[in-house]
Protein backbone atom coordinates (compact mmCIF):
# COMPACT_ATOMS: atom_id res chain seq x y z
CA UNK A 1 0.00 0.00 0.00
CA UNK A 2 1.16 3.58 -0.40
CA UNK A 3 1.46 5.79 2.22
CA UNK A 4 2.05 9.39 2.09
CA UNK A 5 5.10 11.46 3.44
CA UNK A 6 2.90 13.36 5.72
CA UNK A 7 0.93 10.70 7.33
CA UNK A 8 4.32 8.45 8.67
CA UNK A 9 5.01 12.22 9.98
CA UNK A 10 4.62 11.39 14.00
CA UNK A 11 3.90 7.64 13.86
CA UNK A 12 5.10 6.49 16.87
CA UNK A 13 8.28 3.93 17.08
CA UNK A 14 7.72 1.40 19.59
CA UNK A 15 10.57 -1.14 21.35
CA UNK A 16 10.29 -4.29 23.13
CA UNK A 17 11.21 -2.08 26.10
CA UNK A 18 8.86 1.20 25.54
CA UNK A 19 8.83 3.88 22.86
CA UNK A 20 11.81 5.52 21.14
CA UNK A 21 10.48 8.46 19.83
CA UNK A 22 8.24 10.00 16.64
CA UNK A 23 9.37 9.74 13.30
CA UNK A 24 9.90 13.60 12.41
CA UNK A 25 11.46 13.14 8.66
CA UNK A 26 12.91 10.61 6.19
CA UNK A 27 16.57 10.27 4.37
CA UNK A 28 15.76 9.28 0.80
CA UNK A 29 18.29 7.55 -1.93
CA UNK A 30 17.97 10.12 -4.59
CA UNK A 31 19.50 7.35 -7.01
CA UNK A 32 16.70 4.22 -6.25
CA UNK A 33 14.37 7.08 -4.44
CA UNK A 34 14.10 4.55 -1.54
CA UNK A 35 13.89 5.61 2.62
CA UNK A 36 16.88 4.59 4.00
CA UNK A 37 16.59 5.92 7.16
CA UNK A 38 13.49 7.27 9.53
CA UNK A 39 14.52 10.65 11.34
CA UNK A 40 13.27 9.70 15.06
CA UNK A 41 13.11 12.49 17.81
CA UNK A 42 13.64 10.27 21.09
CA UNK A 43 11.73 13.14 23.27
CA UNK A 44 12.24 13.47 27.21
CA UNK A 45 13.72 9.62 28.09
CA UNK A 46 16.98 10.95 25.95
CA UNK A 47 16.71 14.30 26.33
CA UNK A 48 15.16 15.22 22.86
CA UNK A 49 18.12 13.87 20.25
CA UNK A 50 17.19 12.29 17.47
CA UNK A 51 18.38 9.19 16.16
CA UNK A 52 18.11 7.02 12.34
CA UNK A 53 16.10 3.79 11.94
CA UNK A 54 16.39 1.93 9.29
CA UNK A 55 13.69 0.04 7.50
CA UNK A 56 15.45 -2.98 8.47
CA UNK A 57 14.27 -3.12 11.77
CA UNK A 58 10.84 -2.82 10.93
CA UNK A 59 8.10 -5.40 11.75
CA UNK A 60 4.46 -5.37 10.97
CA UNK A 61 3.47 -2.17 11.31
CA UNK A 62 0.15 -1.12 12.98
CA UNK A 63 -1.42 1.71 11.06
CA UNK A 64 -4.56 2.18 12.86
CA UNK A 65 -2.42 2.80 15.63
CA UNK A 66 0.59 5.25 13.96
CA UNK A 67 2.74 2.32 15.48
CA UNK A 68 5.79 1.39 13.91
CA UNK A 69 7.49 -1.75 15.71
CA UNK A 70 11.25 -2.30 16.19
CA UNK A 71 13.55 -4.99 16.70
CA UNK A 72 15.64 -2.68 18.47
CA UNK A 73 15.36 -1.48 21.98
CA UNK A 74 15.79 1.69 23.97
CA UNK A 75 19.05 0.63 25.52
CA UNK A 76 20.31 0.09 22.14
CA UNK A 77 19.44 3.16 21.04
CA UNK A 78 21.02 5.51 23.90
CA UNK A 79 24.43 3.65 22.89
CA UNK A 80 24.36 3.84 19.13
CA UNK A 81 26.79 6.07 17.50
CA UNK A 82 26.19 9.41 17.15
CA UNK A 83 24.82 10.64 13.79
CA UNK A 84 23.72 14.69 13.47
CA UNK A 85 20.63 14.42 11.84
CA UNK A 86 21.28 17.81 10.37
CA UNK A 87 24.44 16.95 8.30
CA UNK A 88 24.91 14.77 5.59
CA UNK A 89 25.44 11.16 6.49
CA UNK A 90 28.91 9.77 5.29
CA UNK A 91 29.28 5.99 4.60
CA UNK A 92 31.46 5.83 7.99
CA UNK A 93 28.46 6.61 9.32
CA UNK A 94 26.27 4.57 7.56
CA UNK A 95 29.01 1.51 8.18
CA UNK A 96 29.58 2.38 12.10
CA UNK A 97 25.56 1.83 12.62
CA UNK A 98 25.56 -1.22 10.37
CA UNK A 99 28.47 -3.22 12.52
CA UNK A 100 27.06 -1.92 16.02
CA UNK A 101 23.35 -3.04 14.66
CA UNK A 102 24.52 -5.98 12.92
CA UNK A 103 22.85 -4.88 9.84
CA UNK A 104 23.90 -5.91 5.92
CA UNK A 105 24.87 -2.82 3.94
CA UNK A 106 22.18 -2.34 1.67
CA UNK A 107 23.62 -0.72 -1.19
CA UNK A 108 25.90 -2.58 -4.16
CA UNK A 109 23.14 -4.87 -5.00
CA UNK A 110 20.70 -5.12 -7.92
CA UNK A 111 17.83 -4.55 -5.35
CA UNK A 112 16.46 -1.79 -3.40
CA UNK A 113 18.32 -3.88 -0.22
CA UNK A 114 20.72 -5.66 -1.49
CA UNK A 115 19.74 -7.97 -3.95
CA UNK A 116 16.23 -8.14 -2.76
CA UNK A 117 13.30 -5.41 -2.51
CA UNK A 118 12.07 -5.75 0.72
CA UNK A 119 14.54 -4.28 3.68
CA UNK A 120 13.15 -7.17 6.54
CA UNK A 121 14.55 -9.87 4.30
CA UNK A 122 17.92 -8.56 4.33
CA UNK A 123 18.52 -9.92 7.76
CA UNK A 124 17.17 -13.86 7.42
CA UNK A 125 18.64 -13.57 4.02
CA UNK A 126 22.45 -12.35 4.53
CA UNK A 127 24.29 -15.22 5.56
CA UNK A 128 26.39 -14.21 8.61
CA UNK A 129 23.93 -11.84 9.98
CA UNK A 130 21.22 -12.59 12.76
CA UNK A 131 19.28 -10.09 15.22
CA UNK A 132 21.38 -7.12 16.65
CA UNK A 133 21.11 -9.40 20.21
CA UNK A 134 22.96 -12.44 17.99
CA UNK A 135 25.88 -10.29 16.38
CA UNK A 136 29.24 -9.66 17.90
CA UNK A 137 30.59 -6.02 17.41
CA UNK A 138 34.08 -7.45 16.33
CA UNK A 139 32.99 -10.12 14.04
CA UNK A 140 31.57 -6.85 11.93
CA UNK A 141 34.19 -4.21 12.63
CA UNK A 142 37.01 -5.41 10.17
CA UNK A 143 34.81 -6.15 7.70
CA UNK A 144 33.41 -2.47 8.32
CA UNK A 145 36.28 -0.60 8.35
CA UNK A 146 37.61 -1.72 5.30
CA UNK A 147 34.29 -0.81 3.51
CA UNK A 148 33.94 2.29 5.16
CA UNK A 149 37.49 3.39 4.20
CA UNK A 150 36.51 3.25 0.77
CA UNK A 151 34.33 6.84 0.98
CA UNK A 152 34.65 8.48 3.94
CA UNK A 153 33.06 11.79 2.00
CA UNK A 154 29.79 12.97 3.09
CA UNK A 155 27.81 10.68 0.95
CA UNK A 156 25.40 13.28 -1.83
CA UNK A 157 22.92 10.93 -2.10
CA UNK A 158 20.68 11.10 0.95
CA UNK A 159 18.01 13.68 1.11
CA UNK A 160 15.64 14.85 3.51
CA UNK A 161 12.26 14.03 2.36
CA UNK A 162 10.78 17.11 4.01
CA UNK A 163 13.49 19.18 2.19
CA UNK A 164 12.44 18.32 -1.01
CA UNK A 165 8.95 19.35 -0.39
CA UNK A 166 8.52 22.61 -1.97
CA UNK A 167 10.83 21.95 -4.54
CA UNK A 168 9.82 23.51 -8.22
CA UNK A 169 8.79 21.04 -11.12
CA UNK A 170 9.97 21.70 -14.29
CA UNK A 171 8.08 20.24 -17.08
CA UNK A 172 9.96 20.11 -20.67
CA UNK A 173 8.39 23.48 -21.80
CA UNK A 174 8.02 25.88 -18.50
CA UNK A 175 7.34 25.47 -14.97
CA UNK A 176 4.02 23.75 -13.87
CA UNK A 177 4.29 23.71 -9.48
CA UNK A 178 6.35 22.55 -6.97
CA UNK A 179 6.67 19.09 -4.82
CA UNK A 180 4.10 18.87 -2.16
CA UNK A 181 4.07 15.02 -0.89
CA UNK A 182 5.29 11.57 -1.92
CA UNK A 183 3.47 8.37 -1.81
CA UNK A 184 5.97 5.49 -0.30
CA UNK A 185 5.33 1.66 -0.44
CA UNK A 186 4.79 0.30 2.74
CA UNK A 187 6.44 -2.75 1.63
CA UNK A 188 9.96 -1.94 -0.19
CA UNK A 189 10.17 1.43 1.65
CA UNK A 190 10.32 3.00 -2.71
CA UNK A 191 8.92 6.19 -3.26
CA UNK A 192 6.51 5.78 -5.71
CA UNK A 193 4.76 9.13 -6.43
CA UNK A 194 5.99 12.89 -5.93
CA UNK A 195 2.83 15.17 -5.20
CA UNK A 196 2.87 18.13 -7.41
CA UNK A 197 1.33 20.98 -6.82
CA UNK A 198 0.10 22.95 -9.86
CA UNK A 199 -2.43 25.28 -8.25
CA UNK A 200 -0.48 28.74 -9.27
CA UNK A 201 -1.39 26.98 -12.69
CA UNK A 202 -5.20 25.71 -11.80
CA UNK A 203 -6.65 26.02 -8.73
CA UNK A 204 -6.71 22.76 -6.31
CA UNK A 205 -5.29 20.75 -9.03
CA UNK A 206 -2.88 18.08 -7.66
CA UNK A 207 -1.30 15.19 -9.42
CA UNK A 208 1.50 12.56 -9.17
CA UNK A 209 5.04 12.01 -10.94
CA UNK A 210 7.03 8.82 -10.50
CA UNK A 211 10.88 9.08 -9.68
CA UNK A 212 11.25 7.31 -12.99
CA UNK A 213 9.84 10.09 -14.91
CA UNK A 214 12.51 12.81 -13.37
CA UNK A 215 15.13 13.87 -15.92
CA UNK A 216 17.65 15.79 -13.75
CA UNK A 217 17.32 17.15 -9.79
CA UNK A 218 19.51 20.50 -8.96
CA UNK A 219 19.53 20.48 -5.55
CA UNK A 220 21.18 24.05 -5.29
CA UNK A 221 18.45 25.59 -7.19
CA UNK A 222 15.70 23.41 -5.58
CA UNK A 223 14.02 22.39 -8.73
CA UNK A 224 12.84 18.94 -10.21
CA UNK A 225 12.66 18.43 -14.36
CA UNK A 226 11.01 15.77 -15.83
CA UNK A 227 10.60 14.90 -18.93
CA UNK A 228 7.31 15.65 -19.21
CA UNK A 229 4.72 18.72 -21.28
CA UNK A 230 3.15 21.01 -18.94
CA UNK A 231 -0.21 20.34 -21.11
CA UNK A 232 0.30 16.05 -20.61
CA UNK A 233 0.62 17.17 -16.41
CA UNK A 234 -2.46 19.66 -16.60
CA UNK A 235 -4.23 16.59 -17.97
CA UNK A 236 -3.13 13.93 -15.90
CA UNK A 237 -5.25 12.70 -13.62
CA UNK A 238 -6.23 14.53 -10.52
CA UNK A 239 -4.93 13.20 -6.94
CA UNK A 240 -7.03 13.52 -4.54
CA UNK A 241 -5.60 13.32 -0.89
CA UNK A 242 -8.27 12.18 0.93
CA UNK A 243 -8.74 9.13 -1.41
CA UNK A 244 -6.77 5.99 -1.18
CA UNK A 245 -4.47 6.09 -4.31
CA UNK A 246 -5.03 2.09 -5.41
CA UNK A 247 -3.73 0.02 -7.76
CA UNK A 248 -6.27 0.98 -10.74
CA UNK A 249 -5.74 4.65 -9.83
CA UNK A 250 -1.76 4.13 -10.65
CA UNK A 251 -3.25 2.18 -13.75
CA UNK A 252 -4.67 4.81 -15.15
CA UNK A 253 -1.89 7.11 -14.87
CA UNK A 254 0.73 5.15 -16.16
CA UNK A 255 -1.93 4.83 -19.32
CA UNK A 256 -1.96 8.98 -19.40
CA UNK A 257 1.56 9.00 -19.74
CA UNK A 258 2.28 5.84 -21.14
CA UNK A 259 4.72 4.48 -19.18
CA UNK A 260 5.39 0.82 -17.88
CA UNK A 261 4.56 0.33 -14.19
CA UNK A 262 6.86 -1.02 -11.63
CA UNK A 263 4.34 -3.94 -10.55
CA UNK A 264 4.45 -7.74 -11.25
CA UNK A 265 1.71 -8.28 -14.21
CA UNK A 266 -0.23 -10.75 -11.43
CA UNK A 267 -0.99 -7.48 -9.56
CA UNK A 268 -3.08 -6.05 -12.26
CA UNK A 269 -6.80 -6.63 -11.81
CA UNK A 270 -8.58 -8.72 -13.65
CA UNK A 271 -10.71 -6.74 -14.93
CA UNK A 272 -7.74 -4.43 -16.21
CA UNK A 273 -5.36 -6.88 -17.93
CA UNK A 274 -6.65 -6.95 -21.22
CA UNK A 275 -5.77 -3.09 -21.32
CA UNK A 276 -2.33 -3.30 -20.00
Amino acid sequence: MLRTLKELHDYTIGAADGDIGHVKDLYLDDEAWVVRYLVVETGGWLSGRRVLISPMAIGEPDWSARLLPVSITQAQVENSPDVDSEKPVTRQHEMDYATYYGYPAYWGGVGYWGAGMVPGLMLSGYEGFGTAQDIQPEALNARAQAEAGRDKKPDPHLRSGAAITGYDIHASDGDIGHVSGMLIDDETWAVRYLVVDTSNWWIGHQTLVAPQWIEAVSWADRTVSVGLTRQAIKDAPVYDPSQSFARDNELRLHRHYGRDGYWEPAEVPATERSRV
